[in-house]
């Protein structure tokens, strides 16, 4: 790995700190070569602290660790990133990230259903919501119409209209996160389960 450490002042090189699994951007240090060297040696990231002027890993007194997971450089040779595997919060503020944010996993699209889906959980009385009305009509209805669409699924993926198979799909998938929250769960309950079958 070619790091090109004349770039800017004193040999130091920005190291983007991301969590491996979330791909949550934790926080911002510097390293230099020996601190990079360090971190491959010892797989617990390690900086070169400006401020205590000598290498510092993270972690060694608060005991909130970086483990490594792996180290990119950028197209340019004068940027890292590096994924980790946080024990513990990153910040030394106590927060999981330097930016005061939770360090979950966010699926795009589908978490901002989720959220849509919850609020029309919370909200059930909204009588032109088709959402609300299945919370309103109870567990045995909803937990019916997953059922209704897991059999639509499989007779389209028996078929060549590919068209037809992801809208059955989308539907399975939709009534199914209606159904987790209808129990208390989330898409990352399932991604926990999932990732210690792993």
């Amino acid at each position: 790995m070619q790091i090109d450490y004349t770039k800017y002042e004193n040999g130091l090189v920005p190291a983007i700190i991301q969590d491996a699994i979330t791909k949550n951007v934790l926080m911002l240090g510097y390293m230099n070569e020996e601190a990079f060297l360090k971190t491959n040696q010892t797989k617990k990231v390690t900086f070169f602290s400006r401020s205590k002027n000598r290498l510092w890993t993270k972690g060694e007194e608060s005991g909130n660790f970086l483990n490594l997971v792996s180290i990119k450089v950028d197209c340019d040779n004068d940027a890292l990133l590096v994924q980790v595997q946080p024990e513990g919060p990153t910040c030394h503020k106590g927060t999981d990230t330097c930016w005061n944010e939770k360090n979950n996993s966010n699926f795009g699209f589908l978490s901002k259903l989720e959220e849509v889906i919850e609020d029309r959980k919370n909200n059930s009385e909204d009588e032109n919501s088709y959402v609300s009305s299945l919370f309103r009509a109870g567990m045995n209805k909803i937990a019916q119409k997953v059922g209704e669409e897991a059999v639509e699924v499989v007779i389209e993926a028996k078929d060549s209209d590919d068209n037809l198979f992801l809208n059955e799909s989308a539907d399975l998938l939709f009534h199914y996160m209606i159904l987790l929250q209808a129990k208390g769960f989330h898409i990352s309950d399932i991604e926990n389960v999932l990732r210690a079958r792993h």
